[in-house]
C-alpha cells in the first residue's frame, strides 16, 4: 500500500527569525494590555497620596505630584491606544502579531519602557510628600510605593524593561532617603527595600523568559499547524486511494467484506431501487467446493492462483450487470445482483444444466426467481470447467435470496441458510431462499434469544415423560424423559433443535441441569407413590458427553436433592459407545455409582455391532425404523430378533422404540421382546398426566393381577384410555 510522503514538522523547519520577531510582537501586545489595566490602579493610589498630603498641611506638593503623576498615566494611555504598528505587506488575513512591523514594535517597546520609567520618576518624588520618609505618614507612603512597584511586576510579565524601569527610581529614593535619614532602623529598612528591589528585578526577568518561551511554542505551534494542513492538502490524493485499497481484496481485485457491505448499501439505496414496480435485488453466495483439498494438496499459491481466477470469472460474468461483488474471506464470495427491467431471461434456461430433482432444479415455484437463477447457473458453469494449473477442478456451491425489503446483513444470513441446503445437495448446486428456510432461520433466531427465559422456572421448557412398559405391556417398567418447549411464536421446537442452540449459545450445562431438576423432581413422586422400582431415563448428547463433565454434574444433582443413582438411567446414542474414548471415564464414574446406562436408536448411523462392546451397556434401545411396520417387514423382523437374539447373548436387556400399532406389538410378542415403547401404549405427557397415569395403570395392574389373567394374553387394551395426545415434536 502506498504511503504519503510527508516531511515531519519540527523546531528547526521554523524560520527563527519569524518566531523571534511574533515573540516582540506578543511582548508589546501584552505590555499594551498590563499597562492599561494597571493605570486606573496607579491613579487611585495617586489620590489617596495626594489626600494623604493635603492632610498632612502639604497642599500645593500633594497637587503638584499628583498633576504631575497623572500627566504622565494620560501619555502612556495615549501611547498604549496608539494605531498597531503593521508591516506594509501585511495582508487582511494575518492577525496583530503576523502582520507587525518588526521595526516599529522595537520602536514602542523602547517608549513603553521610558514611559515607565518617567512615571517611576513621579513616584520617585513621594518622599517630598513625607519628609524624607521621616514624617509620620512615611510607612503609609512606603506601603503605597512597595505596593505598586509589586503589581507593576505582577501586571506586566512579558517585557522586564517595563516594570523595572517604572520600580527602579521610586524603591532607589526610598533607600537613598532612609539612608541620609540614618539610624539602625532607617538604614535596616533601607536595605530591606534594597533587597526588595532585587527581588522585584530577578522576578521581572524570570517573567520575561517563561512569557517568551511560552509565546515561541504557541507560534511555533501554529507554524506546524500551518504546514500540517498544507501537507494534508497535499496528501488528500493519496489518501483517497488508501481509502480505494481498503475496500477491495489484493488477491482477487473484488470488494472485501467492508467494502461489500458499503456497496451493497448504495445500489439498495439508489433512486428507485426500493419501488414495487423495480426488479427485486437478488443476493447470491458463493461457495467453492474442493478448495480445501487443492489448497492442501497444492499449496497456497496454486490456491491464491484459483481464487484470483474466480474473482476473474465473477467480473467478466458481472461485466454488463447492475451487480457488486466481493470476497468476503477465505473461499466465499457474495454478488448482490439486481435485474434489468427488461431482462427476460426464463427460469428453464436457469436450470437447462441441473439435474432434476435436486435444490437447484428448474421447477414453476422458482418462475419469479428467474434473473438469479440464470445468473447462477452461469457462474456454476464457468466455475466447474476452471482448470487449476491442471491439477484438478472444483466447483461452487450457492445460496440465493431474492427479497425486495431486506437490508444487507438480512439478504446475507438469508442466502447463507440457502447455501446451507445447496451444499447439503452436493457440488455445483444452488438452492433459494424460501418460505420453509425462512421460518427455520426465525425459529432458530427466536429459540437463541428466549432460550434462557425459557428454562427459569418452567416458563416454556419443559421435561416429559413417556413410559417404557415390561411384560408385553402389563408392567410399567420405566419412564423416558423427553425435552418439550412450546414457543409463543413458533410452537413445538424439536428436541435437536433446543440442544443444537444450546450448544451455540454456551448453554448446553443449564439445559442439562433443568432436565436432571425434572427428573429428580419424578423420580421422588414415583418413590411417595410407592412406585420406587420404576426407573427415569434421560438422554444425553455426543457433544454433552464429550464437552461437559456429565458425571459430575449428575452425581451431584442427585447427591443434593437425595435420589437413589439406581432411579436413574442414562440414555446414549451410538455415536456415544463407538467411540467410547471420549467418555469412558465419565460413563465408569456413572456406572460405579449405579447409574444405569443405556444405547438408544440401535442399528442407525454408526457401526452397530461395534458399540455392543461397551462394557457399560445394560440396556439396547431398537431405534424405531425397524420397528415401523414390523408386522408386514420380513427383513424387519429377521433384524429385529438377530438383535433381541445378541441382547440375550451379552445379557443386554432390549427395548423397541416405536411401537405404534397392535400388529406392531403383536409381532414383537412373538419374537420375544416384551418391554416397548411407542405411541400405542402411552405418549409422552407432562409430569402431572405421567403421574396420574402411572398411578391408574398401577391399580389396574392390581385389578388385573387379582383376576389373574393369563400370561401369555395381550393387554394393550388394559393402557389408561385418557393418554394425552400431545405433539410429538
Amino acid at each position: 500500500m502506498v504511503q504519503p510522503e510527508t516531511t515531519p514538522l519540527s523546531i528547526d523547519t521554523v524560520d527563527s527569525g519569524m518566531l523571534s520577531r511574533l515573540v516582540r510582537a506578543d511582548q508589546l501586545s501584552s505590555i499594551r494590555r498590563s499597562v492599561l489595566t494597571a493605570i486606573p490602579v496607579n491613579v487611585a493610589l495617586g489620590v489617596a497620596g495626594m489626600l494623604v498630603a493635603i492632610n498632612s498641611g502639604l497642599v500645593l506638593e500633594g497637587v503638584l505630584w499628583f498633576v504631575l503623576s497623572s500627566a504622565v498615566n494620560l501619555g502612556r494611555i495615549v501611547l498604549c491606544r496608539w494605531p498597531y504598528p503593521r508591516s506594509e505587506t501585511a495582508s487582511a488575513g494575518q492577525n496583530e502579531a503576523e502582520g507587525a512591523d518588526h521595526h516599529g514594535v522595537e520602536r514602542h517597546l523602547r517608549l513603553a519602557w521610558v514611559s515607565a520609567f518617567v512615571s517611576g520618576l513621579a513616584w520617585a518624588l513621594v518622599p517630598i510628600l513625607c519628609e524624607g520618609y521621616t514624617s509620620p505618614q512615611a510607612v503609609f507612603y512606603l506601603t503605597v510605593v512597595c505596593g505598586i512597584t509589586a503589581g507593576s511586576v505582577t501586571h506586566a510579565p512579558a517585557y522586564a524593561a517595563v516594570p523595572m524601569a517604572f520600580v527602579a527610581p521610586p524603591l532607589l529614593s526610598a533607600v537613598g532617603c532612609l539612608w541620609v535619614a540614618g539610624g539602625f532602623d532607617h538604614i535596616a529598612l533601607a536595605v530591606t527595600v534594597m533587597l526588595y528591589l532585587g527581588a522585584l528585578i530577578r522576578i521581572s526577568r524570570l517573567s520575561e523568559l517563561g512569557f517568551r518561551a511560552s509565546s515561541r511554542l504557541r507560534n511555533e505551534a501554529t507554524a506546524m499547524a500551518r504546514s500540517l494542513r498544507t501537507a494534508h492538502a497535499r496528501a488528500e490524493d493519496v489518501a483517497q486511494e488508501m481509502r480505494r485499497r481498503s475496500m477491495h481484496d489484493g488477491l482477487t481485485g473484488l470488494l472485501n467484506r467492508d467494502g461489500f457491505m458499503q456497496a451493497a448499501e448504495r445500489l439498495l439505496a439508489a433512486p428507485g431501487k426500493g419501488r414495487d414496480a423495480a426488479p427485486v435485488p437478488c443476493m447470491l453466495l458463493l461457495d467453492l467446493d474442493g478448495f480445501k483439498a487443492i489448497n492442501d494438496v497444492f499449496g497456497h499459491q496454486v490456491g491464491d492462483d484459483a481464487l484470483a481466477g474466480v474473482g476473474r470469472l465473477l467480473q467478466h460474468e458481472l461485466a454488463d450487470e447492475q451487480a457488486v461483488a466481493g470476497r468476503l474471506g477465505g473461499d466465499e464470495f457474495a454478488i448482490l445482483y439486481v435485474p434489468r427491467v427488461d431482462d427476460s431471461r426464463t427460469d428453464a434456461s436457469a436450470g437447462a444444466d441441473m439435474p432434476a430433482g435436486l435444490p437447484g432444479a428448474p421447477d414453476a415455484a422458482h418462475a419469479p426467481h428467474a434473473p438469479a437463477r440464470a445468473l447462477a447457473a452461469r457462474i456454476i458453469a464457468a466455475v466447474s470447467c476452471t482448470q487449476v494449473r491442471k491439477y484438478g477442478q472444483f466447483g461452487v456451491s450457492i445460496g440465493i435470496c431474492v427479497e425486495r425489503h431486506a437490508g444487507v446483513s438480512d439478504l446475507l444470513a438469508f442466502a447463507d441458510a440457502a447455501l446451507y441446503v445447496a451444499k447439503r445437495a452436493g457440488r455445483n448446486q444452488f438452492h433459494i431462499f424460501d418460505a420453509t428456510l425462512r421460518r427455520q432461520l426465525d425459529r432458530w433466531r427466536d429459540a437463541e434469544r428466549d432460550m434462557a427465559q425459557a428454562m427459569q422456572g418452567g416458563q416454556g421448557i419443559e421435561v416429559w415423560f413417556q413410559p417404557i412398559l415390561g411384560d408385553g405391556g402389563r408392567r410399567l417398567d420405566s419412564l423416558e424423559a423427553l425435552l418439550r418447549w412450546k414457543h409463543p411464536k413458533h410452537g413445538w421446537i424439536p428436541p435437536e433443535d433446543m440442544i443444537s442452540v444450546a450448544a451455540g449459545t454456551g448453554q448446553s450445562e443449564a439445559l442439562l441441569r433443568v432436565i436432571l431438576a425434572g427428573v429428580s423432581e419424578c423420580i421422588r413422586q414415583l418413590q411417595a407413590m410407592g412406585l420406587a422400582h420404576v426407573r427415569v431415563a434421560m438422554n444425553i448428547s455426543p457433544r454433552e458427553m464429550s464437552r461437559l463433565p456429565v458425571d459430575d454434574i449428575v452425581l451431584e444433582s442427585l447427591r443434593e436433592q437425595g435420589i437413589a443413582t439406581t432411579s436413574l438411567e442414562i440414555e446414549i446414542t451410538e455415536e456415544t459407545a463407538l467411540n467410547i474414548e471420549i467418555a469412558e471415564s465419565k460413563l465408569a464414574a456413572l456406572v460405579a455409582a449405579h447409574v444405569r446406562i443405556a444405547i438408544d436408536d440401535f442399528g442407525v448411523g454408526y457401526s452397530s455391532l461395534a458399540s455392543l462392546r461397551s462394557e457399560f451397556m445394560s440396556r439396547l434401545k431398537i431405534d424405531r425404523s425397524f420397528v415401523h411396520d414390523l408386522a408386514a417387514s420380513r427383513n424387519n423382523r429377521v433384524l429385529v430378533d438377530a438383535v433381541l437374539q445378541l441382547g440375550r447373548s451379552l445379557g443386554v436387556e432390549v427395548v423397541a422404540e416405536g411401537v405404534e400399532t397392535e400388529s406392531d406389538m403383536r409381532a414383537l410378542l412373538t419374537l420375544g421382546c416384551h418391554v416397548m415403547q411407542g405411541y400405542h401404549l402411552a405418549r409422552p405427557m407432562p409430569m402431572a398426566d405421567v403421574l396420574a397415569w402411572a398411578r391408574g395403570h398401577a391399580e389396574m395392574q392390581a385389578a388385573t393381577e387379582a383376576r389373574a389373567p393369563s400370561p401369555q394374553q395381550p393387554v394393550a387394551a388394559e393402557r389408561a384410555a385418557g393418554d394425552p395426545v400431545v405433539p410429538a415434536a
